[in-house]
C-alpha cells in the first residue's frame, strides 16, 4: 500500500502556495511567536497570571496564593517581566506586580475559551 501512496499523483495548487508563501511572515517572526507562545506552557507561570487577572500583588502575596516559595515565584516572575507578560511597581522595599496589557488577558481567555470547548 505504501507503494501506490508513493506512485500517487500528487495534487499541488501552484497559485494557492504562491499566495499562503507571499502572506507567510518571516522566519525569524515565527520563531519569536513559538518563543513567546513556550512561556505560556508553564502551569506556574499560567497560575501567576490568572492571579494577576484578579489584583496586582506583590511576590509574597502571590507565593502565599499559590503555595510557592519566594524564590520559586520570583524566578517566575522574571520570565513574565522579561517576556513583558507583566510589569510591576515599586512602593518603598515592596514590588507590586500586575499584567502588562490587555492583550495578555486576551491570550489567556482565548486559550481558556478553546480548552473548555
Amino acid at each position: 500500500m505504501a507503494e501506490q501512496n508513493e506512485n500517487a499523483e500528487c495534487c499541488v495548487h501552484d497559485d494557492l502556495v504562491d499566495q499562503v508563501t507571499s502572506d507567510m511572515p518571516p522566519e525569524e517572526n515565527l520563531y519569536d511567536l513559538a518563543e513567546f507562545f513556550k512561556i505560556f506552557g508553564d502551569t506556574t507561570r499560567i497560575r501567576i497570571l490568572y492571579a494577576l487577572f484578579e489584583s496586582e500583588l506583590c511576590v509574597g502575596d502571590l507565593a502565599k496564593l499559590l503555595g510557592l516559595t519566594q524564590t520559586a515565584c520570583s524566578h517566575q516572575l522574571r520570565v513574565l517581566k522579561n517576556n513583558k507578560l507583566v510589569r510591576f511597581r515599586r512602593e518603598g522595599k515592596v514590588i507590586y506586580y500586575s499584567l502588562s496589557d490587555d492583550h495578555v488577558r486576551s491570550i489567556i481567555e482565548m486559550g481558556m475559551e478553546h480548552v473548555e470547548e
